[in-house]
């Protein structure tokens, strides 16, 4: 007996485990694809890039942060250029 009053409590909850997952995120307008590929083609990213050293973790770690903040950055500054809004959020933090 109280195995069948468990089933429906069972039926539900394996419901929800095999979701949609995450929603869906909206579309990312032109102008800002446009931004992120300037970004990632910029000479300085680029410069980084090459001296990414994949068999060193700690340099491609170190590299990897370095570049990301410098994606960031000309990504930032191409919106600027284009008077569109910065994506919100709170700056992470720096390391020293």
């Amino acid at each position: 007996m109280k195995i069948v009053a468990l089933l429906p409590l069972l039926a539900l909850a394996g419901c929800g485990m095999f979701g949609g997952g995450s929603p869906a995120q909206p579309e990312e307008r032109a102008e800002y694809r446009a931004c992120r590929s300037e970004a990632a083609n910029s000479p300085e990213v680029r410069a980084l890039a090459q001296q990414s050293n994949p068999d060193n973790v700690q340099n491609g770690g170190r590299i990897g942060g370095i570049r990301a903040r410098e994606e960031n950055r000309v990504f930032r500054e191409c919106l600027r250029r284009q008077g569109l809004a910065l994506p919100g959020g709170v700056e992470s933090v720096r390391q020293r």
